[in-house]
């Protein structure tokens, strides 16, 4: 039995998240979102396209630390 697609207007009852990588010096480097996470376009600030997002209901979940003095922030909107 094939299971029931989504359709056009139905409410996601899903968390949405979206990952941001960042360098030390503001720029945005990288965005991954999950497949129906709804998003702006991103912003070459990482600190503006973080407003954007948190704007729009997304918080912040984790931050850390990555290699190469990256900034990785995982959104999530419920």
């Amino acid at each position: 039995m094939r299971e029931p697609q989504p359709i056009i207007g139905q409410a996601w009852t899903e968390r949405h998240v979206i990952i941001l990588q960042c360098s030390e010096t503001n720029k945005l480097i990288k965005v991954y979102k999950s497949l129906h996470a709804p998003i702006e376009p991103p912003r070459l600030n990482c600190a503006e396209t973080l407003s954007q997002l948190i704007s729009i209901g997304y918080q912040i979940h984790a931050m850390a630390s990555l290699p190469n003095h990256r900034i990785q922030y995982v959104l999530v909107l419920f």
